[in-house]
């Protein structure tokens, strides 16, 4: 079995000191700050995990063709607070003598972190979307099929029929099967924004249009649904 030597790749090299400096920066400033002892090495790893869990859930977004404005907002919230931190620590700021205004931001720091932090946990992703709106075709669908069929009324007990019976219908005979339009079947606007998303990224990769059927399989619709989503198409 051939073994193949380790690469030892610049970016992460330069990623590993830029990050060690930074959390030194910031421990520094906690620690000017008032807040000694484990709490000064707990700020830097609440920034960088913040920047990082923005940053994540900002290209999920973007991705998936979703709004990334508030993701965007905390993760330039958490690159002011290492910014500042670097650029505090570098000699522009007296360490033996912190503002006041600088105690109270660095003390709010929890809070602000913990709520941004929430935020993002919360926020929907594509997937979510997909899978409610899924749902919501199949609670649709679930709600047609429970329309109780009319009964025609029948003899009563004296043997007597009804005075007013209604006419059963009989089928045409030049009539064939009555084509079902799949315009009448409509789907939630987020449900077919994903299908023409894609649609788009198969186009894009296989350079051919895409399968209606594929589409339908992909957001979990049940097979009934293809004729309307190659409509949406």
């Amino acid at each position: 079995m051939r073994t193949f030597p380790a690469r030892v790749d610049a970016v992460i090299i330069q990623a590993v000191i830029a990050g060690a400096l930074s959390f030194s920066h910031l421990h520094d400033l906690a620690e000017a700050a008032g807040q000694g002892g484990w709490k000064a090495w707990a700020y830097p790893v609440s920034v960088d995990l913040l920047l990082v869990a923005a940053w994540r859930r900002m290209r999920e977004q973007r991705r998936s063709g979703l709004p990334s404005g508030g993701s965007r907002l905390w993760f330039l919230v958490a690159l002011a607070a290492s910014l500042g931190a670097n650029i505090a620590t570098a000699g522009l700021l007296d360490l033996a003598h912190v503002p006041a205004s600088l105690r109270v931001v660095v003390a709010g720091w929890p809070a602000v972190a913990f709520f941004g932090g929430t935020l993002l946990a919360h926020t929907p992703s594509a997937s979510d979307s997909a899978d409610r709106d899924a749902s919501a075709v199949s609670e649709t669908g679930d709600s047609a099929r429970s329309i109780p069929t009319p009964v025609l009324p029948e003899a009563t007990a004296s043997g007597t029929a009804d005075p007013d019976p209604i006419p059963a219908l009989e089928p045409a005979a030049d009539a064939g099967p009555t084509p079902v339009s799949a315009s009448t079947v409509h789907l939630p606007p987020a449900l077919v924004d994903r299908a023409q998303l894609l649609a788009r990224e198969l186009h894009s990769s296989t350079g051919e249009p895409a399968d209606p059927d594929t589409i339908r399989a992909r957001l979990g619709l049940p097979a009934s649904m293809t004729p309307a989503v190659a409509a949406h198409l």
